[in-house]
């Protein structure tokens, strides 16, 4: 979990801030900042239509495992086949053909964002198909999605680190430029995923744990049985908003800290542990009251408390307080849902597929991931694009209207899919 935390995490911290840096990043203008239709920039586009592409092949990749009939397992081979494709396109996608304005680097980002997507897909899908089996009963996935989720966060923390790193690469080799540095960063951060994407792939003995059986159900069909889930659609549709709210926060973080409240660039790694931190301190707390009180209260508490730190993001700076004040004491609030939001949507998920495969006795886990992992992808390909969209309306210091404006898409849509949620109707059992 930790190793493609740090690949996706890495395209979330870094892509928008090196193809459209603010002025004095250092960094140098390698793609068009030209804008379409008065919203519409290239990185906008490019991020839209490389995660369009990946969230139409998610489907197919869940089929093909669901159905695989691999003496091996259903999900281990196919892994293993992604790993070293991911790390050379993850690390290609920073690596601009020409340093300077050229349409030639905006067809190469769109080639290599779209194959790092579909290729770490092909990782992610068969890898979350795994949990149902290998946590059996409701405490197991909580406990399992649990420590996923604490890899999740390391992995969020190690990638936030980019730019710390960077400038230690570039103290270490001074002929470095930014970029240079930031590129060697990637590399070694991507290379160190991988690693850790291996250690899953080549430990564990699918056929030790795994129980289902390959799905004989044909694709339209279990994608419409799948859609035809009640509480499906509902997880779906909170789950959808809630990830564009947080692709806002992940890709305008760098923004806030320098251009909100002028703060040097390297506070953004010590932001991001910090909320890891003190979400850590909560962890057993969503545990422990998951079990009595039930998942659903905490989802919906949690949303409500996330759409009020997006309320706060537009205010940061403008307040008489200490700019780094501001900063951490919202950060701090927002690592109360993060908790949970790390680690109940999926054991969520895991038991409505347990539910659904004991009611019609099909094993369709890969395709249930997979079309959460499909509007996850087009939720965080809005988050991208729209922030983009934001920064034409103001992206530098006394003119960052399009900044703030992220703050109150976000805080509506954190809002609403704690309303949406409230639909979806839990069933209690034994843990």
């Amino acid at each position: 979990m930790m190793g493609w935390s740090i690949m996706i995490n890495l395209i979330s911290v870094i892509l928008i801030y090196l193809y459209i840096p603010p002025a004095g990043s250092g960094l140098p203008l390698v793609i068009s900042q030209v804008v379409i239709f008065g919203i519409f920039n290239i990185i906008s586009i490019i991020t839209g239509g490389g995660r369009l592409v990946d969230a139409a092949v998610d489907p197919l990749i869940a089929q093909v495992s669901d159905r695989s009939h691999n003496p091996k397992g259903r999900r281990i081979p196919f892994m293993k086949k992604a790993i070293l494709p991911s790390l050379v396109f993850c690390c290609l996608v920073f690596y601009p053909l020409r340093l300077s304005v050229s349409s030639l680097n905006v067809a190469w980002l769109a080639f290599t964002l779209a194959g790092f997507y579909i290729l770490s897909t092909l990782y992610i899908i068969p890898y979350n198909a795994l949990l149902p089996e290998l946590a059996p009963s409701s405490r197991d996935k909580v406990r399992l999605s649990t420590l996923q989720s604490i890899g999740y966060v390391f992995g969020i923390g190690i990638a936030s680190n980019a730019f710390n790193i960077a400038d230690l690469f570039r103290h270490s080799f001074g002929t470095l430029s930014r970029l240079g540095s930031l590129q060697y960063t990637v590399f070694v951060l991507a290379l160190f995923a991988a690693l850790c994407m291996g250690v899953t792939a080549w430990s564990i003995d699918e056929k030790k744990y795994a129980v289902g059986k390959p799905s004989a159900v044909p694709f339209r069909k279990a994608l419409g049985q799948t859609l035809g889930n009640r509480n499906f659609r509902f997880f779906i549709v909170a789950d959808f908003s809630y990830f564009i709210g947080v692709t806002l926060i992940s890709s305008g973080l760098l923004f806030f800290v320098t251009v909100l409240l002028r703060l040097p660039e390297t506070i953004g790694n010590k932001l991001i542990i910090t909320m890891v931190l003190v979400s850590f301190i909560f962890y057993p707390v969503v545990n422990f009251l998951s079990a009595r009180i039930g998942k659903k209260p905490i989802v919906v508490f949690s949303l409500l408390i996330l759409s009020l730190v997006f309320a706060g993001i537009y205010f940061l700076g403008r307040p008489a307080l200490d700019a780094r004040l501001q900063i951490y004491s919202l950060i701090i609030v927002a690592s109360i849902p993060v908790a949970s939001l790390n680690i109940l949507p999926v054991a969520i998920l895991a038991e409505i597929i347990a539910k659904d495969s004991r009611e019609t006795g099909s094993n369709r886990e890969a395709m249930y991931f997979a079309i959460r992992y499909f509007f996850v992808k087009i939720a965080q390909t809005f988050g991208i694009a729209l922030f983009a969209m934001f920064l034409v309306q103001g992206k530098d210091v006394g003119h960052d209207a399009g900044i703030r404006m992220s703050g109150v898409l976000g805080f509506v849509l954190c809002f609403a899919a704690a309303i949406i949620f409230l639909g979806f109707k839990e069933e209690r059992g034994p843990a």
